[in-house]
């Protein structure tokens, strides 16, 4: 199983200015965590896209273009693109480019999106969310397919017989379908062939089990080879070497991130209650010491037949310091430890 994590670029908040952390310092902040991150063995780094005042990152692929030139063999992936307001030929060319850069570690991680801002920012209509991704995946598995395409959809000018360059190193990227949860989007992952990753930020893992379930079941129906089923989780976590002097710690910019979401969205208040509930042993949270971390993902392991695990690891902005001892700690102490457990 590989391991690795997430990351959005959250900033962090100072409520006696009401005013966010430069972007400046959180990125170049983010290109030594990710440095670090290649260095304590991880297996892929993410970083997602977003439009708000309170992450640093719009351009996932800037990132990773920039990351490859620190790193030598982590994987470097989105997580996610939101491909409905994006353009298919410009995601690939961009990733492609990141591919050439990193010698072949470039991935795509494609999702519709749980937050809504790019849809008008790029003068895309809400109300066709669910077309415009059916549309732009098929076009960008195509692309994937062919170097030289035809091509007529709904929502995008047609392409007629179009190079689309550069291509990556081996032909072809990874491409990765995210979804929170809903069973249409694993059914079109399977039906496709592409691997799954699903967000479980929230209630129990267990909940989800009947979409991992049913993900295998329209694959193999779909007749995809079973040895290149490929499953993976993105969880929010934090590792420390003091599980409650960490949670202590972190739980003030945990829950300060999930109200400035929450309000937006009608939720309650977050409370010490449900972060300590996802913490438990059945929780969404790993958020924790190595040990309750590693006991985590190898129960996720064994419940889902994962391939992959992130730990989505800077939610509410923790210090560059709490993040670097983090990374540092899943790399030397978590991984080890899951991969021995895996290979007994």
């Amino acid at each position: 199983m590989e391991l690795g994590i997430s990351m959005f670029g959250d900033l962090g908040f100072d409520a006696a200015t009401k005013s966010f952390q430069s972007s400046q310092q959180r990125l170049q902040d983010m290109l030594e965590e990710i440095k670090l991150a290649d260095e304590v063995g991880l297996d892929v780094f993410g970083i997602g896209e977003h439009h708000r005042p309170d992450f640093a990152v719009s351009s996932p692929e800037i990132i990773l273009a920039a990351a490859a030139s620190v790193t030598r063999r982590i994987k470097l992936t989105s997580s996610v693109t939101v491909l409905s307001s994006n353009d298919p030929v410009r995601v690939y060319q961009n990733f492609s480019t990141v591919d050439l850069l990193s010698n072949g570690r470039a991935e795509i991680t494609v999702g519709r999106g749980s937050f809504i801002e790019s849809f008008p920012l790029f003068g895309y209509d809400l109300n066709d969310y669910n077309g415009l991704f059916s549309e732009k995946l098929d076009l960008l598995k195509q692309i994937n397919e062919t170097e030289t395409i035809s091509w007529k959809g709904k929502y995008r000018a047609a392409l007629d017989k179009q190079e689309v360059l550069p291509r990556p190193a081996s032909g072809k990227l990874d491409i990765w379908i995210a979804v929170g949860g809903t069973p249409a989007s694993v059914v079109r992952a399977a039906k496709l062939g592409f691997p799954l990753i699903i967000a479980i930020i929230g209630g129990r893992p267990s909940q989800f089990q009947p979409f991992f379930e049913l993900y295998k079941t329209e694959y193999l129906n779909a007749g995809h080879d079973p040895a290149k089923m490929q499953l993976a989780t993105h969880s929010h976590g934090l590792v420390g070497e003091d599980s409650r002097a960490l949670a202590d710690k972190y739980f003030p910019n945990y829950a300060s991130q999930m109200d400035r979401v929450g309000r937006s969205r009608g939720w309650a208040p977050y409370t010490r209650g449900q972060f300590e509930g996802g913490r438990s042993s059945d929780g969404a949270l790993f958020v924790g010491d190595p040990s309750e971390v590693t006991e985590k993902i190898l129960q996720n392991q064994e419940m889902f037949g994962l391939t992959r695990f992130l730990l989505h690891c800077d939610v509410g902005a923790p210090t560059h310091a709490d993040l670097m001892k983090s990374i540092e700690l899943f790399g030397d102490k978590v991984a080890p430890a899951v991969r021995k457990a895996l290979h007994k």
